[in-house]
């Protein structure tokens, strides 16, 4: 590992069973802990209290989702990812040969160009009650979208 100096990303959960709704083939899901805009009828709002969530070690994590996961495609949920930009960027950076997915409420625009170099996949947009759906995959609400930034199908069996 490169890591220069020890970073900590603040974590809720990671799910290792595989979820096929987070993103293309069966993925590893982490949630972080952490999240400003408490929209309403969130499914993750025990995410939203940043001082619930345990402190860990990138190079921790690295270790563990690469002795963990069954395969090399995670999806970085939350909670909000980007209100830990740098930890979730150490993160990913240590884990380069899996294909990433990010979810996060903020809009393409506001996701630093750094951070999608990295990425395989982005769902983004707040999450907007009064327009959920169900037939667009991977997004709660029609006003949210779902960007596969590789134009190809990166995703590890």
């Amino acid at each position: 590992m490169d890591m220069q100096t020890i970073m900590n990303l603040i974590l809720n959960f990671i799910d290792y069973r595989g979820s096929i709704v987070d993103g293309p083939g069966i993925r590893t899901v982490l949630f972080v802990q952490g999240c400003e805009s408490r929209c309403e009828d969130c499914h993750n709002s025990n995410t939203w209290d940043i001082n619930k969530g345990k402190s860990v070690p990138i190079s921790d994590l690295v270790t563990e989702i690469r002795s963990q996961a069954f395969n090399k495609n995670l999806t970085i949920s939350g909670g909000e990812p980007l209100l830990q930009i740098q930890a979730v960027l150490d993160l990913i950076r240590n884990l380069n040969d899996f294909s990433i997915t990010l979810y996060t409420g903020f809009e393409l625009e506001e996701v630093p160009k750094n951070l999608l170099d990295y990425l395989d996949y982005i769902k983004v947009g707040k999450y907007e009650k009064e327009k959920k759906c169900t037939a667009k995959e991977y997004v709660g609400s029609t006003n949210q979208q779902f960007i596969n930034l590789r134009g190809d199908s990166d995703v590890r069996s």
